[in-house]
């Protein structure tokens, strides 16, 4: 499955907000430095989908707000 996430980092909470079927907004806490903001994104979207973060691979917007995730 293919889900296109807008990420907002350096929030004051983790939330996901469902925007379509396909289609994520998330905010999460974590800085925009280092891949932390990325680490943390995959740490939650790992949790939304119930599955491990090995099965979450990073597709494209290795450092843009705009992400394409593939979940396996």
């Amino acid at each position: 499955m293919t889900i296109f996430v807008k990420v907002k980092p350096n929030a004051s909470f983790n939330k996901i907000i469902p925007i379509n079927k396909n289609q994520l907004e998330v905010f999460i806490t974590a800085p925009a430095k280092n891949g932390k903001a990325n680490e943390a994104l995959i740490k939650i979207l790992a949790e939304y989908f119930a599955v491990a973060p090995s099965s979450i691979s990073l597709i494209k917007g290795l450092k843009s707000r705009n992400k394409i995730f593939e979940i396996n």
